[in-house]
This record gives structure tokens, C-alpha cells and sequence, in this order.
């Protein structure tokens, strides 16, 4: 029996195993469907996406499959460069992103294949033809409801820098997500107003934390009121505790505060094509974008599959060709957020 092999030790995924034990056992099915077979290439992913979440789907695959699935874990961005630098002898088949930017600047300097047109019609998918998307995440307003009345607090980015709500909402300037959503906001309305309104922040003492987890854990405990995060945080700690005064609010529709980031996969260029696509197809498949919905309160993004439960109500249209610039835009990012007083 085949295993994926891993450079990290596994960390336990703090969820409810029952009903995803479930989902995975459902996947045989799914795989036998696809006609694989037991005398396939092996296959390297490198993998943007940690081990807790998606290691047992990679799991199920290589044993339902008898494909060798070889996995390194790293962040998007430092996997990205890697993958840059190592070119065509990189043993990377599949690359998995936890946001559009690093997967959109491998796409651009050439080092990812375009996918075949079944394979893009899978899910939504980049209008380059360079990745799919798997997941989506919807950037949101964490609050403490002991605190607010939601009819009361901002319906748009732009209002967090009113005097009303500064210094009063934490984020995560050197996160992925953040980065990404202050991307497609400089996008949207330009350099100048995005930088603008990061230093409003900045000057009026906004609180800065680590990553998403550490805001939503400092806004549960009353340490701090508000914080700029994904969706799927917050869900998670009120499973595990249904008590916790954190809440999840929405921007308005439209507003560059409530964008959806999809998560992607591609493959490389130089790897074994066929494969890979084996591997994207299996995780668009719809007991996988179940487990993904289950396991880590994901919105589901492949088509024909319907969200359930707690993340049931749909996150809105997710715009995939403002993600292709993901990629090229990501070192004006950066500067900016240098610029506007913070260390990225």
C-alpha cells in the first residue's frame, strides 16, 4: 500500500472524526469510479496547504490508487520560490496554494502546464488555463457580540478608518490572506487609497496579531473587539465551543473588505501531467470538496457540489481573473505595507 511521505510530523486536526472517517470512506468509491489502477508513476506535491487538512485526502488517494504520493508541506510563498528556483528540475508534479498569488506568479514566469479543458471545467478555474480553483475563503469582520449590535458595526473596509473604529481592530499584516486581500483592494481602488487607509490604521494604533488564529482567539477572550480574518477561524472555535462570543460579520456586497479567495491547484511544467491532473480531478470530486467543507468549514467551489451546515450560505461570486494578477502584484504589496509603518 502506497503513503504520501511527508518533511513534517503530522499535527491532529481539532475536529469531530466521525463524519469525516465517513467521507473519506466514500472516496474509495470515488476513485474506483475514476478507473485508477495500482502500477502508476509516483507522484511529488508540493504543497501551500498543511498537512492536517490535507493529508488524509492525499492519504486516501495513494491508498485507493497505489499512486506513490510523495508531499512537501511549506507555505505557498516559500514553495512558490522554490519551485522558481529549482525550474525544470524540480521533482514537483502538483502544486497546492493556499491563496491565488504564489500559484499566479508561478503561472506567469511559465513554470505551471495549462491544465486540459475537462480538467478547468471542474470547478471555476483561471481564465489562463494554469490552475483551479479548489476552496473558496471569504475575508470578514470578527466581533465580539457581547459588545456590538451588528445593525451597528462597519458595512464597508473604508469606514475602519473613521474615527469611530480606530486602534479598535486587529489583523495580520504579515499573513498570506491579509497580503492577498490588500492586493486585489489596491486592485480595486488604486495604490494611493490603499495605502491611505493601511496607514490610517497604522497611525490610529490598529492592534496587529500573527495570523488569523490569534485574532479570533484575542476577540473570543475580550482582548481586543474586532479583527479583519477568513471566515472559516471563527467557525471553527464555535464548534468546538457553541459559548464563544465571537461572531463573524459581512461587509456589503461588492465592498474589496468581503472579497472570497479561492484556494488553487496547478501543475508544474516540467512534471508528469497526466497524473497530476489524476490528482486534481480526485480533489474536485464531490466526497472530497465535502470533506473540505466538513473538515475545515471551506466553501466548496467545485461545480455541482451544494454547501451544508454551518458555512451553508454561499460567500458570492468569486471573480477569478483579478486572482492571475495575484501573482505579479504581490512585491507592491509588500513595499506598501513597509511604507504604511508595518513589517511584513
Amino acid at each position: 500500500m502506497s503513503t504520501t511521505r511527508s518533511s513534517r510530523r503530522p499535527a491532529p486536526i481539532r475536529r469531530t472524526w466521525i463524519a469525516l472517517t465517513l467521507l473519506l470512506a466514500l472516496v474509495v468509491g470515488a476513485l474506483a469510479a475514476m478507473g485508477c489502477s495500482d502500477d502508476d508513476e509516483p507522484i511529488t506535491v508540493y504543497s501551500g496547504r498543511s498537512q492536517s487538512l490535507i493529508g488524509p485526502l492525499l492519504e486516501r488517494f495513494a491508498e485507493d490508487t497505489g499512486v506513490d504520493v510523495q508531499v512537501r508541506y511549506g507555505g505557498s510563498t516559500d514553495l512558490a520560490l522554490l519551485l522558481q528556483e529549482e525550474g525544470d528540475r524540480t521533482p514537483a508534479d502538483v502544486f497546492i496554494s493556499r491563496s491565488p498569488g504564489p500559484i499566479g506568479f508561478l503561472a506567469e514566469r511559465g513554470l505551471l502546464a495549462e491544465l486540459d479543458d475537462d480538467v478547468l471545467g471542474l470547478a471555476p478555474s483561471s481564465p489562463s488555463g494554469y490552475w483551479v480553483a479548489l476552496t473558496g475563503r471569504q475575508r470578514v469582520l470578527v466581533y465580539n457580540k457581547e459588545l456590538f449590535d451588528p445593525a451597528d458595526l462597519p458595512t464597508s473596509i473604508h469606514e475602519l478608518t473613521d474615527e469611530k473604529w480606530l486602534g479598535r481592530v486587529a489583523f495580520a499584516p504579515t499573513n498570506g490572506s491579509f497580503q492577498d486581500f490588500f492586493t486585489l483592494f489596491r486592485l480595486s481602488d488604486g495604490d494611493d487609497v490603499a495605502l491611505a487607509w493601511l496607514k490610517a490604521l497604522h497611525d490610529g494604533g490598529a492592534p496587529v496579531y500573527p495570523n488569523n488564529v490569534s485574532i479570533v482567539q484575542a476577540v473570543a477572550r475580550g482582548e481586543v473587539e474586532l479583527g479583519l480574518v477568513n471566515h472559516y477561524y471563527n467557525l471553527r472555535i464555535q464548534v468546538e465551543d457553541p459559548s464563544t462570543p465571537s461572531e463573524n460579520h459581512r461587509f456589503r456586497d461588492g465592498d474589496p473588505g468581503g472579497v472570497t479567495i479561492a484556494t488553487a491547484i496547478g501543475a508544474t511544467a516540467s512534471g508528469d501531467k497526466d497524473v497530476a491532473q489524476r490528482l486534481i480531478r480526485f480533489l474536485t470530486s464531490k466526497v472530497a470538496q465535502e470533506y473540505f467543507g466538513k473538515a475545515n468549514f471551506e466553501y466548496p467551489l467545485a461545480t455541482g457540489v451544494e454547501l451544508e451546515g454551518i458555512n451553508a450560505e454561499p460567500p458570492g461570486p468569486i471573480h477569478l481573473g483579478e486572482f492571475d494578477r495575484l501573482g505579479t502584484s504581490l512585491e507592491r504589496t509588500i513595499e506598501l505595507i513597509r511604507e504604511a509603518g508595518f513589517e511584513p
